[in-house]
């Protein structure tokens, strides 16, 4: 279906203002013309768009979809614009990204410093969630990418570049000291409060999967929503948690941690940095991408 986008766009003033009238004035155009163009896409579409009244239009069903979809596409190129004009004057812009904690603290952080140095015109909004929320987010345009920590499912449509590994251990507080002497069977695990990520995330799935498929029915004692949560809590020997090494490592050589050696190999997860391939990033996006990125 080929359509003049500019029937979009005063579809979208139409839909905005839900008076034509107002939405030619706003145009530069004139109701008539306006009041064409609208038929014309009703026309092409094969559906009703709006329903007509005294005081104005509002949309029908099909018109609130194609709102939903016209809104953001209208927005992302106005923004484009501004973006461009800004970027060109001052070498600045706008970059929004999803982050999970863990890859903020392992990876972001440092990159962001460095890159605050070289581009300090660039605004950078980072929006912590859930993986699957951040991967919501992503498909739904409101991100120009994101760094999330594996395992995650994302479909075709997204690219994925490998950031860095990492390996998590398992730890606790002082009071678990005696546990750090001699490697700790994994179905010992059980006799132990186990601290973890909660439900819906990417931790809770791995590890879930991790004990199944060694024949372990095991599920955390106390569900956090962060993972910036657990280190206080495993640190005031409330029970013990898997942690990346990087993040544990001061911890453990202040000795308000202690490492638990576990007979097996826990699994490998990675940070990677993951965007939409059918959407385009702001000119600041894209340039934060690649420095991240390295491409």
């Amino acid at each position: 279906m080929d359509i003049n986008f500019d029937y979009y766009r005063i579809f979208y003033y139409v839909a905005r203002y839900g008076n034509i009238t107002r939405a030619a004035r706003a145009l530069g155009s004139s109701q008539p013309n306006v009041t064409r163009v609208m038929k014309l896409l009703e026309s092409q579409m094969n559906c009703r768009l709006f329903i007509r009244g005294a005081r104005g239009v509002g949309l029908t069903k099909e018109g609130e979809a194609l709102y939903a979809h016209v809104e953001i596409a209208c927005r992302h190129l106005w923004e484009a614009q501004e973006e461009i004009g800004r970027q060109s004057a001052s070498g600045g812009g706008n970059v929004e990204i999803g982050v999970t904690e863990t890859a903020l603290y392992l990876f972001v952080l440092n990159k962001l410093q460095q890159f605050r140095e070289e581009y300090p015109a660039i605004r950078i909004g980072i929006h912590n969630h859930s993986t699957p929320e951040i991967i919501r987010r992503l498909d739904g345009g409101r991100l120009d990418f994101a760094v999330i920590t594996t395992p995650f499912e994302a479909s075709a449509a997204f690219s994925r570049v490998r950031a860095m590994e990492f390996q998590e251990i398992l730890t606790g507080g002082p009071q678990y000291e005696a546990l750090g002497r001699e490697p700790l069977k994994l179905k010992d695990m059980k006799r132990y409060p186990w601290i973890g990520l909660g439900r819906g995330s990417a931790t809770y799935d791995l590890y879930r999967e991790f004990f199944i498929q060694n024949g372990i029915d095991m599920e955390p004692d106390m569900e956090v929503a962060t993972s910036g949560l657990m280190l206080p809590l495993i640190e005031n020997n409330l029970g013990i948690g898997f942690v990346p090494e990087k993040l544990a490592r001061p911890l453990l050589e202040e000795k308000k941690l202690v490492q638990i050696p576990l007979e097996g190999e826990l699994p490998v997860r990675s940070i990677q940095i993951v965007s939409d391939k059918g959407r385009g990033r702001s000119l600041a996006g894209e340039t934060f991408y690649k420095y991240l990125t390295g491409r």
